[in-house]
């Protein structure tokens, strides 16, 4: 049997239905395409969050996004008058106390477990006790200089996302019950050892979960602050009364002038420093040793999409705290510590500092605010001078536009160090 001419008609229709299927499978590429652009132009247009022609959203990342649009309630305003200062600080620092929902100080007082000996200074530990189902420790590195008969200037050092009380005081990381040598090369983000080394009595602090309290050894910050807000409260809330315990109680110490006290606190540090800012007028001076930005801001720009199609997480669950960001930004709350001393030490955008610079002015303490920028942005002609920042930013971009150096994040102690001892010897 001849399969020859069988075989050609075969491979014709073999052929044909793929030269069909080829055409079939163009017209629904591009179809798909299509749509996906007219989805993209109406929903993404092009990395930036939009609605669609009549102001709705269709995603629920635009309608909840949209939740932040316009200002927040308590932003600072530069046509303020100064006799309107006094009441829209108060009205800040109300907010902040509702927000962060410190239930009253307990009754027992912290008490003295360890101590032992460092160059020029001693370090005990004390243990604080905020609930009655929890127990909170911090450092004190007190200067050989300092006695009861010549009462020295403090400072409550709250350290960044990671750091501990132990990193921060030149302590070997784990030595809880000070039985080892300091390290031999402290990081130079040990804050609370270089003010000590300065004179300045030094109360160093935890960060909730981190350190001697994590869990197992294990930082689990994300369910501490998920259990947190399942119980009303949040991790700052609980993060800033912790430290507001060391706070109250270094201010009773017979060795320590009540009335030269200040708080410096490092990258997420700041966050409880402002929070204790609002909440304790005896507190005489802050250094605010990060970036200063609008977060609020920084959730609306940095939208996006990275290489799988998503839009970045904003800032994780440690940082949330239900309506804060309705009432005030970062920078609304930097200027509601006016007249008070302040120290800023890793730039921002100059459109922030005037704006802080503005509240001190009105506030009557013109030239208590030094802001500094990193060394990359020192030179005002290598700054972006932006009054507001555009959509669809990735990180980097968001870094370069507010002028940060993210690899030169640390602590500023040739900036910190005497800036802090200057302001708080002239109590």
């Amino acid at each position: 049997m001849n399969w020859g001419g069988a075989g050609l008609v075969g491979s014709g229709i073999w052929v044909i239905f793929v030269v069909m299927g080829i055409k079939c499978f163009l017209v629904a590429l591009v179809a798909a395409t299509a749509l996906c652009e007219a989805w993209g132009a109406e929903n993404n247009d092009s990395l930036v969050v939009r609605p669609r022609s009549d102001g709705r959203h269709v995603s629920a990342r635009g309608m909840t996004q949209s939740l932040l649009s316009g200002k927040p309630r308590l932003e600072f305003r530069s046509d303020m008058k100064p006799e309107e200062f006094a009441g829209w600080r108060d009205s800040v620092r109300t907010a902040m106390a509702r927000l962060m929902r410190h239930p009253a100080l307990p009754a027992q007082e912290p008490r003295k477990v360890a101590e032992t000996r460092h160059d020029g200074y001693r370090v005990e530990k004390w243990e604080a006790y905020p609930l009655e189902t929890a127990v909170v420790s911090f450092l004190v590195l007190i200067p050989d200089s300092v006695t009861e008969e010549s009462p020295g200037a403090a400072v409550l050092c709250i350290p960044g996302f990671g750091g501990t009380k132990e990193y921060l005081s030149g302590v070997r990381s784990g030595d809880f019950a000070l039985e080892q040598p300091p390290v031999d090369n402290p990081s130079t983000n040990a804050m609370a050892r270089e003010y000590a080394k300065a004179g300045l009595v030094a109360v160093a602090v935890d960060n909730v979960s981190f350190g001697e309290q994590a869990d197992c050894g294990r930082a689990d910050y994300l369910t501490s602050s998920r259990l947190l807000l399942e119980a009303g409260w949040s991790y700052l809330g609980f993060n800033s009364f912790q430290q507001r315990l060391a706070l109250e109680w270094l201010k009773k110490q017979p060795y320590v002038d009540p009335e030269r006290i200040g708080v410096s606190g490092f990258s997420l540090g700041t966050e409880p420093m402002m929070a204790l800012a609002m909440l304790d007028g005896d507190i005489k001076a802050f250094v605010y040793n990060d970036f200063l930005c609008r977060t609020r801001e920084r959730i609306m720009v940095l939208t996006a999409l990275d290489s799988e199609g998503r839009r970045p997480f904003p800032n994780s669950i440690e940082h949330l705290i239900p309506g804060f960001l309705l009432e005030f930004d970062f920078p609304d709350i930097v200027a509601a510590m006016a007249p008070r001393p302040v120290l800023l030490t890793e730039g921002g955008l100059d459109r922030d500092f005037r704006l802080v610079g503005e509240a001190y002015e009105l506030s009557g303490g013109k030239g208590n605010a030094e802001c500094h920028h990193y060394p990359k942005y020192a030179d005002a002609s290598d700054r972006s001078e932006l009054e507001e920042l555009p959509e669809g930013l990735n990180l980097n971009e968001f870094f370069r536009l507010v002028n940060c150096d993210s690899p030169s994040h640390g602590f500023k102690a040739a900036l910190a160090v005497p800036w802090l001892k200057r302001q708080l010897s002239k109590q």
